[in-house]
């Protein structure tokens, strides 16, 4: 059973929600990515998604996207961010990591050291699951089975459009977990319909059989109760960003772990 696998049923167990944080590797200040992880694992995060900077992020709306700036002019590409989960790890042996962005860091990492080297080092650096944006499951077989060869799991996104084909095929293929995005839009939306996340989740379960979490426009305690009264998890990640790049190196993990544990004891009082 994988990290992430464990993790979910132990909350299910629990009747407890996931809490999925979203960082962006590098943001706000390049040395200080790890240690706002752990600030956030301390808080109570479960799942920690870490965004790997990218030119073009097509889902994500302006706070991410100026995060992905800031960190690309800083020098953070895939190696550096392979070399942050190492640290991570080193510190924290239970919280599970989930690289989340685009095919091309991926594919570029894997023309400058070889075929399969991304996921071959992911998973020696303590990667737990990746979830690639431009990845669509029809097109990701044998990414998906040398994962799984190396113990990672796949994760997909949904969207309100989702098809229940698409939902059948991401089925098949998903493990970890799904992340549905709860609005038609980019990250950071600030229009959350949770009467719609309530209709959409029980469709989804129909045909996928790994949790689902929710995110896209959760900002605070009272917006991941409510998605979590349907959901089995919560991701949130332009209000922390935005938080965190408020803040000064020294005082950006203290900034996180207050965060998290204001999310957390929300969730934990559903």
């Amino acid at each position: 059973m994988s990290r992430i696998a464990a993790t979910f049923a132990a909350l299910k167990a629990d009747g407890r929600r996931a809490l999925i944080p979203y960082v962006c590797a590098g943001d706000p200040h390049a040395d200080g990515t790890v240690d706002v992880m752990l600030a956030l694992a301390d808080g109570g995060a479960d799942v920690i998604e870490l965004g790997v900077p990218f030119s073009d992020p097509m889902a994500d709306g302006p706070v991410i996207q100026k995060a992905a700036e800031r960190a690309l002019a800083r020098g953070i590409g895939m190696a550096q961010v392979l070399a942050m989960v190492r640290d991570f790890r080193a510190r924290n042996a239970t919280t599970p990591v989930v690289l989340m962005g685009y095919a091309n860091p991926v594919e570029r990492y894997d023309q400058k050291h070889g075929g399969g080297a991304f996921v071959k080092d992911a998973a020696a650096a303590g990667v737990d699951g990746v979830l690639i944006v431009d990845y669509p499951p029809e097109e990701c077989g044998a990414f998906a089975q040398a994962l799984q060869a190396h113990g990672l799991d796949l994760i997909f996104l949904l969207a309100p459009t989702s098809t229940e084909q698409r939902m059948r095929q991401v089925g098949e293929i998903a493990t970890g977990y799904v992340y549905y995005v709860s609005l038609k839009g980019v990250t950071g939306a600030g229009n959350l319909d949770t009467e719609a996340v309530a209709a959409a989740v029980p469709r989804i379960r129909q045909h996928v059989k790994v949790p689902v979490g929710v995110g896209f426009g959760i900002r605070d305690a009272a917006s991941a109760q409510a998605v979590g009264r349907v959901s089995d998890g919560v991701v949130i990640g332009s209000r922390l960003i935005q938080i965190l790049e408020t803040q000064t190196r020294d005082n950006a993990p203290a900034a996180a772990r207050a965060f998290m544990a204001e999310i957390r004891t929300a969730l934990d009082s559903l």
